[in-house]
């Protein structure tokens, strides 16, 4: 499906956008901030992959990869939405905005 395949490619664009901007981050708080944004760029990206591996081919092997793959992106997704949540306000402190 070409759909997916654009997701696929936009969100491996934000992965390697997020991972070289975390790198060059200086604050630590602000880097897992970031790093936690790449982490959910990249279970999207898995996710849609074992997405379209699902709807591309139909033999019984390609549809056990394309679950396991959707599983370990959705939860890498929810663990980065997690840490997300969790460094926002942190992130504003130390950036003082109030």
């Amino acid at each position: 499906m070409p759909v997916l395949v654009v997701i696929i490619m936009i969100s491996l664009a934000f992965y390697v956008y997020f991972k070289v901007k975390a790198y060059r981050s200086s604050k630590p708080i602000e880097k897992q901030w970031i790093s936690a944004k790449s982490s959910i760029a990249l279970g999207i990206f898995v996710a849609t992959f074992g997405l379209n591996q699902l709807f591309l081919y139909r033999s019984s092997i390609s549809l056990i990869v394309g679950v396991i793959f959707l599983l370990i992106g959705l939860g890498s997704s929810w663990a980065g939405f997690r840490a997300y949540k969790h460094y926002l306000p942190q992130v504003i402190n130390e950036s003082g905005i109030e």
